[in-house]
């Protein structure tokens, strides 16, 4: 991304090669931005994404049926904006993940008793 000519990043692909606890020769790609490190948005964009927990139509990004952003950079700095969005979105991510559901935020009152 160059805004105005500013170099603030970049998009690094990687192949690990040699590994002792996964497979070998898989590959991964994410960016790298210079003064923050690793994009946590972008990489929770790519993987939901990937695993199907926000829909990609075209350029649009859409999660749970609202029109999130129009491209992945857009996208990234509207989860920056909204933490609460970014939490969902990694709840549900995890919850894919891990096969189990996502727990619900809400705390259910039974006759007085949490």
């Amino acid at each position: 991304k160059i805004p105005d000519g500013t170099v603030i990043g970049n998009r690094t692909r990687v192949k690990i090669v040699k590994n002792k606890v996964a497979p070998p020769f898989t590959e991964a790609e994410f960016d790298i931005l210079y003064n923050e490190g690793i994009s946590r948005e972008g990489s929770l964009i790519d993987a939901a994404i990937e695993h199907n927990v926000v829909e990609k139509k075209g350029a649009w990004i859409a999660y749970e049926g609202k029109q999130l952003a129009q491209g992945r950079d857009a996208a990234k700095e509207e989860l920056k904006k909204d933490p609460a969005l970014y939490a969902r979105i990694e709840k549900g991510l995890q919850a894919k993940l891990s096969g189990k559901p996502a727990e619900s935020s809400e705390t259910v009152v039974v006759a007085g008793k949490k």
